[in-house]
């Protein structure tokens, strides 16, 4: 009898340490799928397989997260939520309003994330005070990237102002190249359309009209200005535009069929992947104006049942944040760690400059959230502007009559 009781007793406490040491589980969706973006979370699951992880992929391409969002929301009004999702900005504060949202503080605080993180970029990663998501980097969103010799043997030099922008365009478009290489898909029109707006009314007017959504800002001349360069920069864009991927639009840049393309700086992974050279095969620089516009990717752990799938959330948040992954992850992905402690010795002269702005902009006030990319506004507000800013590039509608429209649009969504 002893030896059975002992036995059972062996046995419930094996039970019970397997329950502790559960294999941790993860599916993970997000919308990394271009070159850059495969390779940057192909090391993610890596290192998450030799933490004794087992990774479940979710790709969902397309949209800039548009249709990821589509197949999260079906996963979750059916009860079953994925274990991780890409998300970011104002969406990780809806979904927590859902009751969805797992709290991950334990595993924060284990880490000292808040030692470590920048604190207007860790405010994003909270719910009611408590860690719900885990940041991955910082991408900065006003980028002008350029194919050198393309500048080179046209004589032109990047663009410091919008009037030099223009007159760089008119020059390649005179000599047969296009100037700007834009893929018609309202999101990257918002790209372009919020650096318009930082460059040409500074980091005070971009926080009233695209964070604040002050009317006075909206419906000011400077907004008509905007609408106006936009204009113009629709006649930079060649004709088979409609529908073009972003990343397409950085291999015309790439192959030398394109000048231009303003575009976050994922674009530098594509580059990069492609075994191009910063500054001798391509250059950067900040779109023209003052400020500095961070889209930061994140992943928010959901409400899921069982051990394995919450050790998969525990490890999957620690190894995010974790130095060795924000340095070879950004490494590969185009962006810069989201931690300061991360040294940028083995980073290119992009990233350099873009670590550089952002620790200035955070100190002068000019640190701001991308509208664009989900950082600034909630989905019913940011998608108000962006089918007004969509429906002005894509057609013969005055600047007058988009600032009334994007008004009202704005007004209409609150």
């Amino acid at each position: 009898m002893k030896y059975t009781a002992k036995a059972a007793i062996s046995a419930i406490a094996l039970t019970v340490a397997g329950a502790a040491h559960a294999e941790p589980q993860a599916e993970v969706l997000h919308w990394w799928t271009a070159g850059g973006e495969a390779k940057a979370v192909a090391v993610l699951q890596q290192e998450f397989s030799e933490n004794g992880g087992t990774w479940t992929d979710m790709p969902v391409a397309g949209g800039g997260g548009d249709a990821a969002m589509t197949a999260l929301r079906a996963r979750v009004l059916s009860g079953n939520a994925p274990t991780a999702v890409q998300l970011k900005g104002p969406a990780i504060q809806e979904w927590y309003e859902e009751g969805v949202l797992a709290d991950i503080s334990s595993v924060a605080e284990a880490e000292g994330w808040a030692d470590v993180l920048p604190a207007q970029i860790a405010e994003h990663m909270k719910c009611e005070g408590d860690w719900c998501a885990a940041p991955v980097n910082v991408h900065r969103v006003d980028w002008i990237w350029a194919n050198k010799s393309v500048l080179d043997a046209n004589g032109i030099e990047m663009p410091t102002t919008w009037d030099e922008f223009n007159a760089a365009a008119e020059k390649l478009q005179a000599a047969g190249v296009i100037p700007l290489a834009h893929g018609g898909q309202s999101w990257q029109d918002a790209t372009v359309f919020e650096t318009v707006v930082l460059g040409l009314g500074g980091p005070e007017f971009f926080q009233k009209a695209l964070v604040d959504l002050d009317q006075e800002a909206l419906t000011s001349d400077t907004m008509v200005q905007v609408f106006d360069q936009m204009r113009t920069l629709r006649g930079y864009v060649d004709d088979n535009f409609s529908g073009r991927d972003w990343n397409l639009a950085t291999a015309m840049v790439m192959n030398g069929e394109a000048a231009f393309q303003i575009m976050g700086d994922w674009a530098k992974g594509e580059f990069l992947a492609a075994g191009k050279v910063p500054g001798e095969d391509f250059l950067c620089a900040s779109t023209p104006g003052e400020g500095y516009l961070y889209n930061v990717d994140s992943f928010a752990m959901f409400e899921v049942d069982g051990d394995d799938k919450k050790a998969g959330q525990d490890l999957l948040a620690k190894l995010i944040v974790g130095p060795n992954f924000q340095k070879v992850f950004n490494l590969n992905k185009g962006s810069i760690p989201v931690r300061t402690d991360v040294s940028l010795d083995e980073f290119d002269e992009c990233a350099v400059k873009s670590s550089e702005d952002m620790k200035a902009s955070a100190e002068n006030g000019s640190l701001l959230p991308s509208y664009a990319h989900g950082m600034a506004l909630r989905g019913a507000q940011s998608g108000a502007i962006t089918d007004v800013v969509t429906a002005h590039f894509n057609s013969d509608m005055s600047s007058e009559d988009a600032v009334k429209m994007l008004a009202d649009a704005v007004a209409n969504s609150m």
